[in-house]
């Protein structure tokens, strides 16, 4: 054990002393993140409060034939401009989010009783356009409703007769529940910290020393390279666990900056949070450790593994964007599979949800014997004369 510390405690101060890797693992991994995180999400939540509470400006075509509609779409948060010449040309160029056109047969068809259409003009395509279009959309049915209700007061009918079902939308929801639509991303940010905060150090211990031909001369002391293996598996692991803390360190920090209130949700990154997200990502945070060293003991260079390990950057992606194509509902068997158990222990986290000992145990479980595997197979790399031979 006193072997196993004695490369512990060189590889951490080989890379205290290395200005990239502190940068890496210690600011960038961890505040990169929050700080993209934060900033997106506030600039998002301000920019749609500012779009629903300001007026949309709508271009209309034909205005004169409906006045009575007009004057309705004013009253209601609409500013009416001049419709272009080439409505549908200057929506699909991007030049108008939406146009309201309004035919000419409007006043005719609305007099005799029948259904008056109007047309609505807008690219799907376009993100920004659609808050405004389901503004306007909602306007315009709030119109129809009024009309419609006039009408059969009109010939003495009550306008309940047109609606003879109502339907009385009950929100199970709560506000830290909704608050998981906005942070699903959450999860991949705090697994992707602890993936960067180790591979610098996990390159560097082994692909680094192997190139300035400092690898055999360690291997040439009288200790086991098993040993030697541990205490660079702990520096990396002590590195990545430090990257994670201080992310969701600064997660915890930052996300009293998001103004969730003001769109009913409730954001918690509490110590209970951060204390049982540790706890789930410490398996990870090892497998990942060991992943990346082994794959650093293939290279021959620094810049080699740099290169590999940018490919392994990928896989925190894999649950996300997994999730996201199919929105699956969370099963026993999830949660003894590394990453996606952490991404969904997290996300019942945001939710406010418990977490059984039993989802805990499996995720904690598998997590442990995959390291292990991995772990096992890196010991058998290091055993190689092979290893030690710099490029």
């Amino acid at each position: 054990m006193n072997a196993v510390f004695v490369v512990f405690l060189k590889e951490i101060v080989e890379n205290l002393r290395d200005r990239r890797t502190i940068v890496n693992a210690l600011i960038v991994g961890p505040l990169l993140g929050p700080l993209l995180f934060v900033g997106l999400t506030s600039l998002l939540i301000s920019r749609e409060l500012d779009r629903n509470e300001k007026p949309i400006d709508v271009p209309v075509a034909g205005a004169e034939y409906a006045p009575n509609l007009v004057a309705f779409l004013q009253q209601n948060g609409v500013r009416i401009k001049p419709a272009p010449d080439q409505p549908e040309a200057a929506v699909r160029a991007q030049e108008q989010d939406l146009v309201l056109r309004i035919p000419a047969d409007y006043g005719e068809a609305w007099k005799s009783g029948k259904t008056a259409q109007v047309e609505l003009l807008y690219d799907s395509s376009q993100r920004d356009a659609a808050s405004s279009v389901e503004r306007l959309r909602a306007t315009l049915q709030a119109y129809s409703g009024q009309a419609g209700a006039l009408r059969l007061m009109a010939r003495g009918l009550s306008p309940a007769l047109a609606s003879p079902l109502a339907v009385a939308s009950r929100d199970q929801s709560t506000p830290q529940s909704r608050s998981a639509l906005l942070f699903a991303m959450l999860p991949y940010f705090l697994i992707l910290s602890a993936f960067m905060g180790g591979m610098y150090l996990a390159i560097d211990t082994t692909a680094g020393e192997r190139e300035r031909q400092s690898l055999e001369p360690l291997f040439a002391n009288p200790v086991a390279r098993s040993r030697i293996l541990a205490g660079k598996l702990a520096a990396t692991f002590a590195f990545a666990m430090a990257s994670l803390s201080l992310s969701l360190l600064a997660f915890g920090y930052a996300g009293g900056f998001i103004p969730t209130e003001k769109i009913g949700m409730v954001l918690d990154f509490g110590p209970h949070f951060a204390a049982v997200a540790l706890l789930c990502m410490l398996p990870l945070v090892l497998l990942a450790t060991c992943l990346q060293t082994l794959i650093s003991a293939f290279a021959k260079s620094y810049r080699e593994a740099q290169t590999y390990l940018s490919l392994l950057m990928l896989v925190p992606m894999l649950p996300s964007a997994l999730l996201a194509v199919l929105p699956l509902k969370a099963q026993a068997w999830m949660f003894a599979v590394p990453l996606l158990s952490q991404h969904l222990i997290v996300t019942r986290l945001v939710r406010a949800e418990a977490v059984s000992l039993q989802q805990l145990a499996l995720c904690l479980g598998s997590g442990f014997l995959a390291a292990a595997a991995v772990a096992w197979i890196t010991a058998q790399v290091y055993k190689s004369e092979k290893l030690a031979v710099s490029g």
